[in-house]
Order: C-alpha cells, then structure tokens, then sequence
C-alpha cells in the first residue's frame, strides 16, 4: 500500500538539543509528564464540579460510575500509547488520525483539541477567581461579576506566559501544584475514614459498602448522565503527550505518563467519592447538584473550619494549574498542523530564546479570553453550556484516536495476543463507547430544557448548538485551507488515507517519518516529493 509523507520542517532540527520543529528536546522526564497530565484534569474541581450531579442520577452507586466512566478513558490512553511510540509527534490525535483515516479526519481531530482549550480555559480560571475571593472572605469582590472577570483574565494571562516562558517552568510548577490537590483530596479522604471508623461521623453518615464500586442496579437513564458526567472528569490526561517531542525518552515516557494518570485519578475520585458519601450521606450531598462547594462544605465537616479551607485551596490551585497545562495541547497541535501545512505557517513558529510554540500559546490564550469575557458577562449559565459543548468535542476526538489506532496498527494485530486486546480491540472499545456517549449526548443536549441556559440556537439546546457552531467552523477553515490555500496545504490535503505502521517500526527499530513539510516549501510552495512504500 502506498501512502504519501512529507519531510519534517527543517527549522532548527540539526542543532542539539533541538527538535525537527524546533521544541527543546529532553525538556522534561516522566514525573513531570504525570504532573502534567494529572494537572490537565483540574482533579479537585473537576470531583466538586461533578459529584453532587452524579450522586443525584446514581445515589451510593457515584463510586461504581467513575470506575465505569474509568474504562473507556483507560482504553483511549493505550491508543495514545501505542500511537506515540511509532510516531512522536506534538499534534497527537492529528497526526495519528491524519495517517490512518485521512487528512480531512486528521485536521478535524486537530480542530476539536484545539478548541476545547478554548471553551474550557476562562471556566477554570472563573472558578479560581471565586474561589480566591471566598478563601479570603472577599465577599464585595466574590458578588461582582467584574472583579471576578477582571481576576480570571489575569491568571490566564500570567499561566499563558508562563507557557511561553519554557516547558520546563511550566511542568515544574505542576509538578508542586499537582502534590498539592491530590495531597489535600487524599488527606480529606483518609480523615473522613478514620472518622467514620471510630465513630466520630454525623448522625446522616453511611458505613461505606462494596457494593457502592458496582455500576450494576442503577436504572438506564442515571446510569447514562453518570457515566456523561463522569468521562468529563477525566479529560486532559493526554497533556502529557502532547509534550512527546520535549520530554526525555520521548516513545515510551508520555504515553506511560498518560496511562498512569487516568489511574491515579481512578483512585483519588473513588476515595474521595466514597468519603463524602459515606461521611456527609445522601441527603446532604444532593443539594450541591451544579454546585462546586460541596468539596468546600465536606473539608469544613471533615477537617474543621480551619484546616477544611485547604479543600477551598486545592480546587483554586485545580483551576489555576489546569488553565496553563490546558493551553499546552491547543498549542502544540496547531504547531503540529502547521508544521504539516494543514494551518498558516505562523502557528509554527518557535520562539528562539525559549524554543516554545510562542504564537500559538499567545492565540490559544487570548481566543480563551475572548470566549470567556463576554460569555461570563452575559451569563454565567453560558460557561457551564460551553462545558456541556466541551463534552462532545472531547468524545469526538478521543473517539477518532482509538480508531485510528486499531487502523494503524492492523497489520500487525494478530501477531500476539497483546496487541489484538491492548493495540486493537481495548481502543475499539473506548472508541465505541465513547461514539455511542456522542451521540445520546447529542440527542440530549438538543433539547433547550436540558442546558443551564434554558436558551436555544437554531432550534438547539444551547450547549449542542457551540458544539455545532465550533465543528461548522472548523469544515469551513478546513475547505477555505483547502481551497485557498498556500501549495503546501494542497500537499497536506492530497495525502492518501489508511497508512499502516511499517512492521520494523512496530517492532522498535525507529519511527515513522513525520507529517511535515520543509521551511522552503511552506515559503515558496515547493513540495517535497519523497514518498514512502
């Protein structure tokens, strides 16, 4: 089978400690992959966003959800891993979708990671804003919607420089920050356990049961909006990979720091969730339905008033640190799609003294800023509709990632048991439980009652029409690309669909050449003709 590969850009490749698109090679290890990847998830927020929802749709059963909602995450993350370790690239789901399903699919994989940054970075630094006025009892400052606007465009500003500044000062702060929430979120959960066992719980507390970790006996319509609820949760993990190309032991470090990731997260959800429950009960829990306090309300109950306020820390420090490293995917993917020519040739440009993806850092920032101001400023409803739109984008990708790898990987499938079950039908699986969570979610979220807003756009619920609005957008960009165009995007879009990995590079003898065209050729629309066989 013949597929058609372009060079890489020959940027600054040839010098050491360079990159083929001009990243600093070996910027980071495998520890701070996993604080990157754990931080992306904004875990404390994440929990306090979700949880009250999810006790509402499942009662005890919550913790049996997010082992569930576990299963097709995992899945995904070996299609990250196997897919990183034949090609190494920043561009991720782009890349890979891009080989195996075709340049159309590719630059829509690209798109949607692209644009969940933008959907989602104002929200997390809303809630740190909030969270900081409430933590120093600001309460004037906490009611007004312009302090708290004013305060979340300054933390994505400063976390956008600070992306700009280097990856190694970006993942050396998750790193601290990282500890800092799972430490707290641990902490709140091992108190509440002793408690309960010596007594020393309210009268509403439940003794915690095995069962609770089972999501069978829940009725169909709870279990689907917990499981809904639950996959959100653990989006991000995969920024990690996306630093492939700057971390050492590029094959094998980002994929292992994705997988790692979605476990750590399954045991600190579960024993958060378990505690609370079990501490606060049933009751108590339901009333935070939407409601992101409740973390804050069960540190009080748990840990006192005192030392219940580092609960109110950890998801200011969740919000903060997952608005920088959710800024890293959007940023490197594009730099990936210029690279590639699917994108304008500034996207690629590397800032020369700290060897980032500067540009592209700065437009992923300020496109947050320009979704987030006016939306919190019309309504704060908007925000959570932006996340139930977010939902979607982030099924449709991860759900073209485990496709394309059971693609990519076909002919080497039944080679060994292990590849057929982790290389092919575990990625399958998470694709297609992911595909069919789309779709109900689509059909859900049509309805206008069924968004915060209670508003509708083209007849839509208002979360539905974002999600169709940011995917029309992209069709057009991606024609308008093709279209008008420089030669190099023509390259792009004239690659051949359904690559397969060659079998030495399968077998650990080297990688695959990357999706890429040369400097010369995205200046002067000369392509590289080279093909590979």
């Amino acid at each position: 089978m013949e597929s058609a590969s372009v060079a890489a850009p020959a940027r600054t490749g040839g010098e050491e400690g360079v990159g083929d698109k001009g990243l600093k090679k070996d910027a980071i290890g495998f520890v701070d992959g996993l604080s990157v990847g754990l931080a992306s998830t904004a875990p404390a927020y994440s929990l306090a966003a979700v949880i009250g929802s999810i006790v509402v749709a499942v009662g005890v059963k919550a913790p049996g959800i997010l082992l569930l909602s576990f299963v097709p995450m995992f899945f995904i993350a070996a299609a990250f891993y196997y897919m990183n370790r034949v090609d190494t690239d920043c561009g991720t789901t782009f890349s890979w979708v891009t080989r195996a399903m075709g340049p159309y699919a590719g630059f829509l994989g690209g798109w949607a990671i692209c644009t969940t940054g933008i959907l989602v970075i104002g929200s997390l630094a809303d809630v740190s804003a909030l969270f900081l006025f409430d933590l120093f009892d600001f309460n004037d400052l906490r009611k007004s919607d312009l302090a708290n606007v004013v305060l979340a465009v300054v933390i994505i500003v400063v976390m956008t420089a600070i992306c700009v500044i280097g990856t190694e000062i970006s993942a050396h702060l998750q790193r601290v920050l990282t500890l800092g929430q799972v430490a707290i979120l641990l902490l709140f959960a091992v108190v509440a356990f002793v408690k309960i066992a010596a007594g020393d719980a309210p009268a509403a507390s439940i003794d915690p049961e095995l069962s609770w970790l089972s999501p069978f006996g829940v009725e169909y319509s709870g279990l689907l909006t917990g499981v809904l609820l639950g996959v959100f949760i653990y989006w991000g993990w995969e920024s990690a990979v996306n630093l492939s190309e700057e971390s050492k032991d590029s094959s094998r470090a980002p994929g292992l720091a994705g997988l790692a990731s979605t476990v750590i997260l399954l045991l600190t959800y579960v024993a958060v969730g378990v505690a609370l429950i079990a501490y606060l009960g049933l009751d108590r829990i339901e009333v935070f339905d939407d409601n992101a306090r409740v973390l804050a309300v069960g540190g009080n109950a748990v840990l006192g008033d005192e030392l219940g306020k580092l609960l109110i820390v950890a998801v200011i420090i969740s919000g903060i640190s997952s608005a920088q490293t959710t800024i890293l995917p959007g940023s490197r993917t594009s730099l990936s799609m210029a690279a590639a020519g699917a994108l304008p040739r500034a996207f690629a440009r590397i800032h020369p003294r700290y060897l980032t993806p500067a540009f592209g850092t700065i437009v992923v920032g300020a496109l947050a800023i320009l979704w987030y101001v006016p939306g919190r400023l019309i309504s704060e409803n908007f925000l959570f509709d932006s996340l139930s739109a977010l939902s979607l984008l982030i099924a449709f990708y991860y759900g073209l990632t485990g496709l394309a790898c059971a693609i990519y990987w076909r002919h080497e499938l039944f080679r060994s048991a292990k590849n057929f079950i982790f290389i092919g039908v575990a990625p399958l699986i998470g694709a297609g439980m992911l595909t069919y969570l789309l779709f109900e979610s689509a059909r859900d979220l049509s309805d206008p009652k069924a968004s915060y807003s209670g508003t509708e756009l083209f007849g839509l619920g208002m979360p539905l029409a974002i999600a169709v609005v940011f995917a029309g957008l992209g069709v057009i960009l991606m024609i308008g690309w093709r279209l008008f165009g420089p030669p190099a995007s023509g390259e792009f879009f004239a690659r051949r669909a359904f690559e397969a990995v060659p079998h030495d590079v399968a077998m650990g003898e080297g990688k695959v050449e990357a999706i890429g065209v040369s400097e010369e050729a995205a200046d002067a629309g000369v392509t590289d003709e080279r093909r590979e066989r």
